[in-house]
């Protein structure tokens, strides 16, 4: 049995001004920057509009909108438009399964930041921190500690340890320890994070909710249950108030308090989980996503442990 464990994303790489090129004095430069202009509110409003259907767990929908937005993008002077929407495409990619699609899109973004604003740049912590996302999603704990770490120390450098975009990098850093067993490393920076963001945001947000899931995987993989089903249960109960209760977040969510009630041998309860979380996942995933396949595979093997008439 596999429980879901996912990263906080980093905050999106912001859209730049236009560039120099568009300012020039004349008719023919004001008109110039009269196009930019609309092109910049063009690649915003689709960018937008791709993150929001991503949200949603519209992923096919998403991408077709972002790809335009990147179409628009490249037709701008100003290169960190371009940043902008390969981050989203790349945040897309990990959801969706499209790990090498996602992979090829933040290292396009970051060869562009590292030759405009620079590797120390906020934008470039936002990079690190969803290509260590990326190698979470992979499973490849080790390679992305290193992105996270470099993360970790750029935003404290320009933000301070108290930001909630620093909590967020330190709750990536912590699943990727979780990942490799540094459970008393992961448990330090997931609390840590968690109290910076509900400082922020108060006791309901987004972030604390997936680091709440997070902590909870761990207490569950450390043998601390009762913690582990409490957490799981305020994760839930947030995420079901902010998202609703289609989103494949949830799904995570149930998919993991399931395999935790598979372990206090709570069959009938965790068979109802895996079935809702697995409904959830099938209309909003790729039969091949990991996600899904590991819903699946946990459920049936529940059924294979279970009485036919428990099912």
């Amino acid at each position: 049995m596999r429980f879901l464990v996912v990263l906080i994303l980093a905050a999106a790489v912001c859209v730049g001004v236009a560039g120099a090129s568009a300012m020039r004095n004349g008719t023919g430069g004001r008109v110039s920057a009269a196009r930019h202009k609309f092109a910049r509110v063009d690649v915003r409003s689709l960018l937008s509009h791709g993150s929001q259907l991503r949200e949603q767990g519209q992923y096919k929908e998403a991408d077709t909108v972002l790809h335009e937005a990147l179409a628009v993008a490249e037709q701008s002077p100003d290169s960190l438009e371009v940043v902008a929407v390969l981050n989203e495409l790349g945040v897309l990619g990990k959801y969706d399964g499209q790990f090498e699609v996602a992979e090829d899109a933040y290292r396009r973004a970051l060869q562009i930041i590292e030759q405009t604003v620079g590797l120390d740049s906020a934008s470039a912590a936002t990079l690190f921190h969803n290509l260590g996302g990326l190698e979470h999603a992979r499973g490849r704990f080790a390679e992305g500690e290193a992105y996270a770490q470099r993360s970790v120390e750029i935003r404290e450098r320009l933000l301070g340890p108290g930001d909630p975009e620093t909590a967020a990098d330190l709750a990536a850093l912590a699943a990727l320890l979780d990942g490799q067993g540094k459970y008393d490393e992961a448990e330090k920076l997931y609390l840590r994070a968690l109290a910076i963001f509900e400082a922020a945001y108060g006791s309901e947000n987004y972030d604390g909710a997936i680091t709440l899931n997070n902590l909870a995987a761990l207490y569950q993989a450390t043998g601390r249950g009762e913690e582990s089903e409490r957490l799981y249960l305020r994760a839930l109960a947030i995420k079901e108030k902010l998202l609703g209760p289609e989103h494949p977040d949830i799904a995570m969510t149930l998919n993991n308090l399931a395999v935790l009630y598979k372990s206090q041998h709570r069959l009938a309860e965790a068979a109802q989980l895996y079935r809702r979380a697995l409904a959830i996942f099938e209309r909003t995933l790729d039969r091949s996503h990991p996600k899904l396949v590991t819903c699946r595979e946990n459920y049936q093997q529940l059924l294979r442990e279970m009485k036919p008439d428990a099912e």
